[in-house]
């Protein structure tokens, strides 16, 4: 008996449900110019950063080998980015138009690498750049950031004091089976009061969505961890908690999409939890007293530069072409003719000539 119809078709289900219930990207919002392939490509999650420097026109340093993000526009990139880590939960219950892939070994991320090269390329302009994660506590901040966001609460106790002031999500959320007074649950909805605080922020300032640097945004929640350590992910906490989160996300993409006129991409990551990075350490059977790099105190080599190939080739051809013009000079010096080819021979001749 054949049994290859049937392996096949265990396998496409295998594939199906890894996209539904394993980690996830999503793109919620993307400008036409910028496209995402359909299809459950899986993606590493040490190679998110590379994808948000991709759609915002940016090169990287290695390729990246992925289908689902199509050849952009040369001459059109977008406005801003905008990228939300969600811990605690391998997917949400989003739009159905929207583009969802596989997540690979979601290993931490920063977004660090775009803001350096958005630092770089536009440091003239005004680019706004925020990286937030309200559980921890971590904030940066560069250009007109610090303006726009000068009221955005940021510490856990500035956001705790937010939610009791009027026009705070407990006003006009359904809570349901949460409760204000426990600390999972206020830690939840004061991500998810951060995240409205951001729009409105946004909103009041449309303007800086009209210059010519590009915008970053990333945030990391953990609330709906919380919850789901504190009740379980089968509780009705957790579910009511991914309901309100789910909207509450799209509200965001919608709001970002709006204030750059259909120019921001928007992704969120689900990750059920973050896996720690495999780091090889080794040390030296030599016991060399002569430190190869001085910065370093583990004798360790110097980091490889990645333009170390473009200098190879520039001082190599360089070498060979001053090497060739030395032969045919010194070729040319030889044979020749002093009589003739030399005008102080020639200037000699005629002056003995005179004389």
């Amino acid at each position: 008996m054949d049994f290859s119809p049937l392996l096949v078709a265990f396998a496409a289900l295998a594939t199906s449900l890894s996209g539904v219930f394993g980690d996830q990207l999503t793109v919620l919002r993307s400008p036409q110019y910028v496209s995402f392939r359909e299809g459950q490509w899986p993606l590493a999650g040490e190679k998110v950063p590379d994808l948000v420097a991709l759609t915002m026109g940016f090169s990287v340093q290695e390729d990246l080998d992925w289908p689902g993000l199509a050849a952009g526009s040369l001459f059109q990139r977008p406005r801003a980015n905008a990228l939300i880590a969600v811990r605690g939960v391998g997917s949400l219950e989003l739009p159905s138009n929207t583009s969802s892939y596989p997540l690979e070994n979601p290993v931490p991320f920063t977004l660090d690498s775009v803001a350096n090269t958005i630092h770089t390329l536009f440091a003239e302009s005004t680019p706004v750049v925020l990286q937030l994660a309200p559980s921890e506590e971590r904030l940066y901040m560069m250009g007109m950031a610090n303006t726009v966001f000068e009221d955005l609460p940021v510490t856990l106790q500035q956001i705790r004091a937010r939610l009791s002031q009027e026009g705070s999500v407990l006003h006009s959320l359904p809570l349901h089976s949460l409760s204000r007074n426990s600390e999972a649950d206020l830690l939840f909805l004061s991500e998810v009061q951060v995240l409205h605080d951001i729009s409105a922020l946004l909103l009041r300032h449309k303007h800086l969505a009209k210059d010519q640097a590009p915008d970053l945004f990333s945030l990391e929640l953990a609330g709906l961890e919380e919850i789901a350590r504190r009740y379980g992910s089968d509780s009705p906490q957790f579910q009511d908690a991914a309901k309100i989160l789910a909207s509450a996300l799209q509200k965001f993409a919608d709001d970002v999409y709006g204030v750059y006129s259909n120019n921001a991409v928007v992704e969120v990551v689900t990750v059920k939890t973050f896996e720690a990075p495999l780091i090889r350490k080794s040390r030296s059977i030599l016991e060399s007293k002569q430190i190869s790099n001085p910065g370093s105190p583990y004798n360790l080599a110097y980091k490889y530069n990645y333009e170390y190939a473009v200098i190879f080739n520039i001082v190599l051809w360089l070498m060979i072409a001053l090497a060739l013009a030395v032969v045919a000079v010194a070729y040319n010096l030889w044979n020749m003719d002093p009589g003739y080819d030399s005008i102080i021979y020639r200037m000699t001749n005629q002056k003995i000539r005179m004389d």
